[in-house]
């Protein structure tokens, strides 16, 4: 006997249409929550990039060095990263035990709390606890949002609905580079972006507390098919144990090599997500306001980057994200090399603003395909959190060199040499892409599960 309501789709007549509404709404309710929490965690995020060249000042006024404060503040962005990433690797395949919602909760929570921790003093040590901290819990946000959405979507639609929820980021960091440079364009202080940041952050941990569900299952409906080809057949039962859960992972080759392409692409997208606006003050001269409205183009493009190509994704099939990896990996390098040759006299040209853009637009839609559409054809139901969870851990290790590394070539060799080394991971990461769109045809054609 049931121990609850339980609304099943009928196959037919009045009643199925009714349901499949139903079901459509709840859908829709689903991605409007996890699309609203994602983005205001990028609100959490961005407050730091926006803020580093105001920090850099305040740093300056007590006797630290330009060069020098730029390596601080790259080291405590490097911190954050490799938090972000060990929690990426330890702590997200915790979601395929507990389940999605929490994870998704616990990041909303920790990214409010230490958000405003680190708005509440003036010391290094503080900054990078605070910093820590807030990547740290963040990193469970997006297995468990993944681990949540596998729950209401047939895989079949895994393209669509996961480049949606991954322009929540690119929106939440977009709009908060644009508010923030507007307040600091209004004479608000550091302090102000982070406060500012700690509210929007727990508005949305309240609204989906309170409305968040876990599956479509635990409201009545019908299960959600995963993809067929995943190492994971199962249903939505727990795993028994570590090992069932990563093991088959951990032998797939294709999903090796995906942990490979989530590094190189990782590399390059932090870099432009914590310097572009350093990069647009210092190098081509624009003000701090400025520089961090103008920021906002590489996550705004690359919002439609994502949606274009989880679009084409789905209408050219799982091999279809290999191939449109390759070419957008390519043409990212070569963009990074336009960039590479733009002189700091290019001060109100619109050239740099368009080959950054041109890179976002390149990168930014087939990275996201990486920790959200291959890690649910990977994982499924059973194992989504798990696969999110170590594909990103592993990117967000290499990028940790985003931070206190590109610091310190910048200072060494300038932004030339920075947008050369990129452009040479960039064209590593393509080659990877080639091998993976082999395996993955390969898979397709003997019906199997990728290799």
């Amino acid at each position: 006997m049931s121990s609850g309501p339980e609304l099943r789709v009928a196959t037919d007549g009045p009643t199925a249409s009714v349901a499949t509404r139903s079901l459509r709404l709840r859908q829709t309710t689903t991605v409007l929550l996890l699309f609203g929490g994602y983005a205001a965690l990028y609100f959490c995020r961005a407050d730091l990039s926006v803020a580093t060249p105001l920090l850099i000042d305040e740093l300056g006024r007590h006797g630290v060095s330009h060069g020098e404060a730029m390596v601080r503040m790259g080291s405590i962005a490097s911190l954050g990263v490799l938090a972000y990433a060990l929690g990426k690797l330890f702590l997200t395949g915790l979601g395929d035990f507990w389940g999605g919602r929490i994870s998704f909760l616990i990041g909303l929570s920790g990214a409010t709390v230490f958000t405003l921790m680190f708005a509440s003093g003036l010391s290094l040590p503080l900054f990078s606890i605070a910093w820590l901290g807030n990547r740290l819990t963040q990193s469970l946000a997006w297995a468990g949002l993944l681990k949540v959405s596998g729950k209401w979507f047939d895989y079949s639609s895994y393209g669509m609905i996961i480049g949606i929820l991954s322009i929540s980021y690119l929106v939440g960091d977009a709009v908060a580079r644009q508010w923030m440079g507007m307040l600091i364009e209004h004479g608000f202080g550091w302090r102000t972006l982070f406060y500012f940041a700690g509210a929007v952050g727990g508005l949305f941990l309240v609204v989906n507390f309170l409305f968040l569900r876990e599956s479509r299952v635990d409201a009545g409906y019908t299960e959600a098919k995963p993809n067929p080809l995943n190492l994971f057949p199962g249903s939505e039962l727990r795993p028994q144990s570590v090992g069932q859960l990563m093991l088959p992972l951990l032998r797939s080759r294709a999903f090796l090599l995906v942990c490979l392409l989530s590094l190189g692409c990782t590399i390059v997208r932090e870099t432009f997500n914590i310097w572009t606006p350093v990069y647009l003050r210092d190098y081509l001269s624009y003000s701090t306001s400025n520089a961090a409205r103008m920021s906002a183009i590489f996550p705004a493009v690359g919002a439609v980057s994502v949606l274009a190509t989880g679009w084409l994704s789905d209408r050219l099939g799982v091999n279809g994200r290999s191939l449109i990896l390759f070419v957008g990996l390519g043409a990212t390098a070569a963009a990074l090399l336009v960039l590479m040759t733009m002189p700091s006299s290019a001060t109100g040209s619109l050239l740099p603003l368009l080959a950054i853009g041109t890179i976002a637009f390149c990168l930014l839609g087939p990275y996201s395909y990486l920790g959200g559409a291959f890690a649910l054809d990977f994982g499924g139901k059973q194992a989504g959190a798990a696969s999110s969870g170590i594909i990103d851990g592993v990117g967000y290790l290499g990028a940790v060199v985003a931070g206190d590394s590109i610091a310190r070539v910048s200072v060494s060799f300038g932004w030339q040499g920075v947008f050369v080394a990129l452009a040479v991971v960039s064209a590593l990461a393509s080659l990877g892409a080639g091998c993976l769109y082999f395996l993955s045809s390969k898979a397709a054609a003997r019906g199997k599960h990728l290799p």
